[in-house]
């Protein structure tokens, strides 16, 4: 069975740091491009990162732009999202999610999604 857990989030202050990690199990891991979305209390969830199977190839929203590196090693099955200069805005409830082998940033595109982990940043 396919699981997807996320892990690595907390309370950071504005400018800190965090770095997440989504373990992936029950699927051949680097068959699959990788994504991150986060979705804040009463908004829509949003496309934040992805990459591709094979991680030659990156696409994020402009919003996390310079701030914000998702990677992956395909030795220890898990893809991270390393979180700099975090900002208030930044505040959401963040998932990982499978894809085909290229990058993807609309949810229909992502068939297996993990819990969450909450990431809340303060000013």
């Amino acid at each position: 069975q396919v699981q997807l857990v996320e892990s690595g989030g907390g309370l950071v202050q504005a400018g800190g740091s965090l770095r997440l990690s989504c373990a992936a199990s029950g699927l051949t891991f680097s068959s699959y491009a990788m994504g991150w979305f986060r979705q804040a209390p009463g908004k829509e969830r949003e496309f934040v990162a992805t990459i591709k199977w094979d991680g030659d190839n990156t696409y994020y929203a402009d919003s996390v732009k310079g701030r914000f590196t998702v990677s992956r090693d395909n030795a220890k099955n898990t893809v991270y999202l390393q979180m700099n200069s975090l900002k208030p805005e930044d505040t959401a409830v963040y998932y990982c999610a499978r894809t085909g082998l290229f990058v993807a940033q609309r949810e229909f595109e992502y068939d297996y999604w993990g819990q969450g982990t909450q990431v809340t940043v303060s000013s």
